[in-house]
């Protein structure tokens, strides 16, 4: 298999080729039969160090990130905001650069400003993924659930994907979208008008704020949550008022297609954005995306440090 990766950082899916993308996936399948052998582990990573550096909370992508790595066999160190120089005053780029001069070979950075991995990574010799950054790119997340659909449907080309709920300050969103429109998917995004700008459209993505509409015809149903914590203003009239037109209930359930999979990138705010009584049923995939998402992340990592000088 031709290996088309050169890069040392994983930024978003906006900087990744269909080509790169789809060899990510590939090697992620590899990587998922490690899991599921007796002895978990592989030297892959043995000899590397990585730092994870999160400085925004994260239960399902940092414990994720962080056996992936044992898995792979690397010496791992951890940090938080609250236990960092950050508190103290000292720049990310500094941290970063201080990280490096130890000797770490990557770094896997959550931050709560867009763009702070972009920041980072040209400044510097050791590999950055990024773990999640602000409203902008979640690249491993959307690369675990484009995992999840061509697993379960085995293609994403002309799969109909409608990804529902606060699309402004959502990084799955947009990182869902350009992952699937670079493989053939078509996408839609649905939600209230004021959560979904109208601007999508020009990147090729259907927008619609009627649910129905965005149900009917749909492969895929990805729920994302509300992100109170970065809404400055309210969006909506009440959580109830939300759940009743836009979540995923039993009566609005009867508009997607039986064999329709039901995804969540989590949190899941259950009976607002996804009745739970759906979230633990036949058609829900939520805690397959998470177990893919160990398999992602080890591809990632091996394959980002494998291009480190």
């Amino acid at each position: 298999m031709n290996n088309p990766w050169t890069k040392k950082d994983l930024l978003s899916l906006y900087d990744l080729s269909a080509e790169e993308i789809a060899f990510i996936l590939d090697t992620a399948e590899e990587f998922k039969k490690v899991s599921q052998r007796k002895i978990k582990k592989v030297p892959a990573l043995r000899g590397k160090t990585v730092v994870n550096l999160f400085i925004e909370p994260s239960t399902r992508t940092r414990i994720s990130f962080e056996l992936a790595e044992q898995r792979l066999s690397a010496d791992i160190i951890n940090i938080s905001a609250e236990a960092s120089s950050l508190r103290k005053g000292e720049t990310l780029l500094d941290t970063v650069r201080n990280i490096e001069a130890l000797q770490a070979d990557l770094v896997v950075l959550r931050h709560s400003a867009a763009g702070a991995p972009n920041f980072l990574a040209p400044r510097v010799r050791c590999g950055i993924v990024n773990a999640g950054d602000g409203a902008h790119s979640h690249p491993t997340q959307a690369l675990l659930d484009l995992f999840t659909m061509r697993e379960k449907k085995g293609t994403l080309k002309g799969l109909n994907v409608s990804i529902i709920g606060d699309i402004l300050h959502s990084r799955v969103a947009r990182s869902d979208m350009w992952g699937l429109l670079k493989l053939g998917a078509n996408v839609t995004f649905a939600g209230p008008s004021t959560l979904v700008p109208r601007e999508f459209a020009a990147a090729g993505v259907r927008v619609c704020d009627n649910l129905t509409e965005a149900l009917e015809g749909a492969d895929v149903v990805n729920l994302l949550r509300i992100q109170h914590e970065r809404q400055r203003s309210g969006f909506f009239p009440s959580t109830g008022e939300y759940a009743k037109i836009f979540g995923l209930n039993k009566e609005s359930l009867k508009y997607i297609k039986p064999d329709a999979l039901i995804m969540h990138p989590g949190p899941i705010n259950r009976d607002v954005e996804l009745a739970s009584a759906l979230a633990d049923g036949p058609q829900s995939v939520i805690l397959e995306q998470v177990t893919n998402g160990l398999a992602v992340r080890m591809a990632v990592l091996f394959l980002v440090a494998g291009c480190l000088k």
